[in-house]
């Protein structure tokens, strides 16, 4: 995606996560989901492949280089890594922007362990499955299924580490920042409407829109200090509890700023029609009622009540 590299190209690199100024790296990663949803998916995955490679105390990326990490586990994945040619073959599904990145880092299951790999994808033999991808939100930046024959690779950390630093539930509230970015901007034709500046249904409706996007921007400015305030902390429950409230919160005003503002612009106004199919998409990314089970456990577990 040349949009991807003319935008990093044009921007600093950002802050890493738990380096003093999260709170500036959700706000970057917010705008980028405002402006468009699959440039934030490519460049949400690029910069957390960077912040991967420094907590892993792994060789940084080269200039210019776009990144990808490729993450899903399950029955139809099949890679393994041959230590001989070090190089990994077989097959990765939900492997976003596989025909564009220059190197990704790659999960592969070995004798019941995570072990991640930098796998060099320029000039590689590997075969997406593009025409498996009929989604029509996101459908900018295919997350096809990835055959690798002998992709050169390199290992990165020890075996569990990239799921055990704290930085792996950090990368997974960032993802948030963009889902909220996007509702944001999803909302500005509400909260611009002339309808809204008169008392009855619309100004309502906007009013139930600020109530949830302002609670979204406070977790996550909460969060953000937490992490800088203690980043060798995982803070999982407060991340899978961001994490829950903003889906819901995109959710919430999907459906408000739609009883609002009527089909006219999900049919009329492309750029609204296109953030509207690729949120909701993008904010399945979360992983729903587990989310819900897991927080409610660990609220159970903990046994403390809320407070101011």
């Amino acid at each position: 995606m040349q949009q991807a590299r003319a935008w990093r190209a044009s921007h600093n690199a950002l802050p890493p996560p738990g380096g003093g100024d999260t709170l500036g790296r959700w706000r970057h990663l917010a705008n980028l989901g405002a402006r468009d949803l699959c440039l934030a998916k490519v460049l949400e995955a690029h910069h957390d492949a960077e912040a991967i490679l420094q907590e892993l105390q792994a060789p940084p990326l080269t200039a210019g280089q776009l990144a990808a990490v490729w993450a899903a586990e399950g029955p139809a994945a099949t890679l393994a890594f041959d230590a001989r040619s070090s190089t990994l073959s077989g097959t990765k599904p939900w492997c976003s922007g596989a025909g564009w990145v220059d190197t990704a880092l790659v999960t592969v299951r070995t004798d019941g362990k995570c072990r991640l790999y930098r796998a060099d994808l320029r000039g590689a033999r590997i075969h997406c499955d593009v025409q498996d991808w009929q989604a029509t939100g996101m459908e900018r930046i295919p997350s096809a299924t990835a055959h690798l024959d002998q992709v050169p690779a390199v290992e990165v950390g020890t075996a569990d580490a990239y799921l055990q630093r704290p930085g792996f539930w950090h990368g997974g509230a960032g993802i948030a920042a963009c889902w909220y970015g996007a509702a944001t901007a999803l909302a500005e034709p509400l909260r611009c409407s002339a309808k809204a500046a008169e008392p009855g249904v619309v100004a309502g409706l906007l009013g139930q829109v600020d109530m949830t996007l302002s609670a979204c921007a406070a977790l996550l400015r909460e969060l953000a200090a937490r992490i800088d305030a203690d980043p060798t902390r995982a803070h999982m429950t407060d991340v899978v509890r961001v994490r829950s409230v903003v889906e819901r919160g995109c959710v919430q005003t999907l459906d408000l700023v739609a009883r609002a503002l009527g089909p006219g612009p999900m049919c009329m106004d492309p750029a609204h029609a296109r953030r509207w199919s690729d949120l909701t998409v993008f904010i399945r990314q979360s992983h729903a009622d587990r989310d819900w089970q897991q927080l409610g456990m660990d609220c159970h577990r903990e046994g403390q009540g809320w407070t101011l």
